[in-house]
């Protein structure tokens, strides 16, 4: 503000500043605008529910994605296949408008249960709108693909664990698939670590694998597609957002 006294009269004037915009007079004068983040909100949040048939194994796998606009709700059952698919219609059914997910993926393995019980629970996942990250034959074909280039051919679970500790044990890592299953933290990192020999992150390369094996196989029934996993699917969706 000026003042000025001309003729005996007060003139008042103000500066050109306080005519502009904060943030215009801070990049006249140089400075950098205040960058400010905001929070996601409850709208923008994208809400994961997968029910899962492990107890462990995948519900320790997908706790340790973190995402600024994800919202994960993993549940560990000990159920299977159908009766897998019924309690995740259980859990979805039981929530109120405001708290449904976006998206509910079931996550089990083909195992040794019939292929009738498995395709039904993928046909009863689709019919409502749920989504199958299934195995053929389990859940760590999926953890072996982030450091072998399979190509889909035969390969029995009870050889999952030695391939798993081949390749972490030089990262002081182990899994115990014959113990407690759980995905460490240890471990959930090297699977997000870069493959020396690529330059490209473990995770990127397994999804690929997966990607072009279930391509492959795509003319089979799931039941019979061995060795598959579509648990790609779900970590591309979670880390798209």
């Amino acid at each position: 503000m000026k003042i000025e006294i001309r003729d005996g009269i007060k003139h008042i004037s103000l500066d050109n500043d306080q005519h502009e915009p904060q943030t215009s007079l801070r990049r006249r004068r140089g400075e950098t605008p205040d960058l400010i983040r905001k929070a996601p909100t409850r709208s923008t949040l994208k809400k994961f529910l997968i029910v899962c048939e492990g107890k462990n194994t995948e519900t320790s796998y997908f706790n340790q994605f973190r995402r600024p606009n994800v919202a994960i709700e993993t549940v560990g059952l000990g159920y299977n296949t159908v009766s897998l698919v019924h309690k995740a219609i259980e859990i979805y059914s039981s929530k109120s408008d405001g708290d449904k997910p976006d998206e509910v993926w079931c996550v089990f393995d083909k195992d040794d249960f019939t292929n009738k019980m498995f395709s039904q629970a993928i046909s009863m996942a689709n019919e409502h709108n749920f989504f199958c990250a299934y195995s053929n034959q389990a859940f760590e074909y999926w953890l072996i693909l982030h450091f072998v280039d399979h190509h889909g051919g035969l390969l029995h679970r009870n050889e999952y664990n030695e391939i798993i500790n081949k390749h972490i044990k030089i990262f002081g890592a182990s899994y115990a698939g014959k113990g407690s299953k759980i995905v460490t933290e240890h471990l959930f990192e090297i699977l997000q670590s870069k493959d020396p020999a690529t330059k490209r992150s473990r995770q990127d390369l397994a999804i690929e694998r997966a990607k072009r094996i279930y391509s492959q196989k795509s003319n089979l029934l799931p039941a019979n597609a061995e060795s598959v996993t579509a648990v790609f699917k779900l970590v591309e969706e979670i880390v798209s957002n």
